[in-house]
């Protein structure tokens, strides 16, 4: 991966988490696309990985690796993928690519995230709310809405005669 620069991971926990998570896939059908190690002996540093025929009770599957590690698994259907999306307590973000607009408008109303980038990277802005759902987090940071913890809602109704 010449020419790609990827900054270190936050501590050393996640370079330990990184190298479990693949470990754990490759113990059964995984295959490593690319990546899979810790780069140097100096900082938090791990190769971003692909990781291939992921089984759906691998670890990479059930926890969020907070790490450069994908993993691949396809699907027939799009209710499967969707339905295994949001089988998980977590919700932070989620990345798709379609040129139906029928999917995008599917994708939009049924995963359970809090952010969702369609035919693009992430690209957080200020004036755009940042945040997740379930146990990936409880309101938004930016954007208008990350004033609603500061306000308080009140509806006032008055029958005069």
């Amino acid at each position: 991966m010449s020419g790609t620069t990827l900054g270190p991971l936050t501590n050393p926990r996640r370079v330990t988490a990184m190298t479990s998570l693949v470990a754990n896939a490759c113990k059964t059908v995984a295959k490593v696309a690319a990546g899979s190690e810790r780069i140097g002996n100096f900082g938090n540093f791990f190769a971003p990985t692909v990781l291939t025929d992921v089984p759906l009770d691998a670890d990479v599957f059930n926890e969020e690796p907070f790490g450069p590690v994908a993993a691949i698994r396809g699907f027939d259907k799009l209710e499967d993928a969707i339905a295994e999306a949001n089988r998980l307590p977590y919700g932070l973000a989620a990345y798709a690519f379609t040129s139906v607009f029928k999917t995008v408008h599917m994708l939009s109303q049924s995963l359970e995230v809090g952010m969702l980038w369609i035919n693009q990277p992430a690209t957080p802005w200020a004036e755009m709310p940042f945040g997740g759902v379930k146990d990936s987090g409880y309101g938004s940071e930016g954007g208008p809405e990350a004033l609603d913890a500061y306000l308080v809602t009140k509806s006032v109704t008055v029958m005069v005669s």
